[in-house]
């Protein structure tokens, strides 16, 4: 299946790009959104990060008809310490896709996906050591219930935590439908017959765990708010509550400024002002016509922030 670039133009519309300026897609993915801001540039540059080989590997010959893009193999939480070692201290825009591509969820080898069988893995660097094996065969009963309740916020994350210590007793469990036979086992039958799959929920929060994916989200905000250029834009697509609630806070925090003792009074022109503006209060999602399109767009909220 051919990776869909989620809210492609509203994305790009957000980043409002300077045909001479500097941007930086923290997501590259399979290059759509990199090949889209490239199209608007002129004299300007972008560099784009994924920590995923294979991605940047393909997203290599998508681009190689553009020389003002600077492919870096990292985790995007090495962001501002990646651009410095390249000369840059500040960028025009900074955008954030936090989507896992089509290709790694289709890609069965991958063990992303509770659709196919295959060894459980969901590393988005396959250098890394931590694994889903690791995580499901060798996390104690009780870090395995916070994961499930934190980061796939599992109803049922007590009794499937305990389904899947009882069944590696007999052995490992090693791949992805082993786990989906598990985790159904421990659900109710109501639960099963629901429109929704009964995994999806512990297989988000095993991707979040084995990637430190919001670890890694706040600490790339953080660095990203802090080099941008004035008049420039921070754009962010989350796929979940977890990343979206996690966003929606960090702008929030970055544009209200709090006075240290509201008491004293003070003057209009005293008050401590932010550097920073939402562009949307409201989170823009898909249109109509991407909804056809693409089911994975559904969940899609883009948030945008703005250096005055």
């Amino acid at each position: 299946m051919e990776h869909y670039s989620v809210l492609l133009q509203e994305s790009i519309n957000a980043l409002h790009i300077k045909p001479n300026g500097i941007y930086v897609d923290g997501t590259l993915g399979r290059g759509g959104h990199s090949e889209a801001i490239l199209k608007e540039l002129k004299d300007g540059r972008l560099y784009a990060f994924d920590k995923d080989e294979t991605a940047i590997r393909e997203s290599a010959e998508r681009l190689k008809g553009y020389s003002n893009c600077t492919l870096i193999r990292s985790d995007f939480r090495y962001l501002k310490e990646e651009l410095l070692k390249a000369g840059v201290t500040e960028a025009d825009g900074f955008l954030f896709d936090l989507g896992v591509s089509s290709p790694q969820f289709d890609d069965p080898e991958r063990g992303f996906s509770y659709r196919y069988d295959a060894r459980l893995d969901m590393r988005m660097d396959r250098s890394q050591a931590l694994s889903a094996y690791e995580v499901v065969n060798q996390y104690d009963e009780k870090d395995l219930v916070r994961i499930f309740k934190d980061y796939g916020e599992e109803p049922f994350a007590k009794p499937i935590a305990k389904a899947i210590v009882a069944a590696r007793k007999n052995k490992p469990v090693t791949t992805t439908l082993e786990l989906v036979d598990i985790i159904k086992s421990a659900l109710p039958q109501k639960v099963l017959f629901k429109h929704k799959h009964p995994a999806k929920q512990v297989f988000q929060a095993l991707r979040i765990e084995v990637n430190d994916e919001l670890g890694a989200l706040r600490e790339v905000l953080s660095q990203a708010i802090s080099m941008l250029s004035h008049d420039g834009y921070l754009a962010v697509i989350t796929f979940h509550s977890l990343e979206d609630r996690l966003v929606k806070q960090t702008f929030h925090d970055t544009v209200n400024v709090d006075r240290a003792d509201r008491k004293i009074p003070v003057l209009p022109n005293e008050i401590p002002q932010s550097e920073y503006e939402l562009v949307n209060r409201k989170p823009i999602e898909a249109s109509t016509g991407e909804l056809e399109e693409n089911n994975r767009s559904h969940s899609a909220k883009l948030r945008v922030i703005r250096r005055k």
